[in-house]
């Protein structure tokens, strides 16, 4: 079987995101990463193929993913309707959330994940 997970093809992207990590990612990995959401381990900059995820759990095979500015440019949308299609079509999970749900209502996002978590495990 190929190898579809962290491929050493997409090394590079997934550092340059890291290192470029915008402020609603850099709040959200404060709050999740050290397993601090449901004793859950997430990664972040995960890559599944030539995509990479914002923040993943291999375990519950969950994505979780923050739109910012760029995914509501023309032709994006549809972009990511076909790469998260492909994702799931893997047998993982996604969750979004915009940049704004991060900033005007981070409880909410956080227990909206805590509830996926849950609802994964059982």
């Amino acid at each position: 079987m190929t190898k579809i997970y962290n491929k050493s093809s997409e090394i590079e992207k997934r550092r340059k995101l890291r290192q470029d990590i915008t402020k609603a990612e850099k709040i959200i990995w404060e709050k999740i990463r050290n397993n601090q959401i449901e004793n859950c381990k997430f990664r972040r900059q995960y890559s599944v193929d030539k995509f990479v995820i914002d923040f993943y759990s291999p375990i519950l095979k969950l994505a979780i993913e923050i739109d910012g500015e760029s995914h509501f440019e023309e032709g994006t949308a549809e972009y990511d309707r076909e790469r998260q299609s492909y994702i799931e079509s893997l047998g993982i999970k996604f969750i979004r959330f915009t940049n704004n749900d991060v900033y005007e209502n981070l409880d909410g996002v956080l227990e909206s994940i805590a509830l996926k978590v849950r609802e994964l495990r059982s």
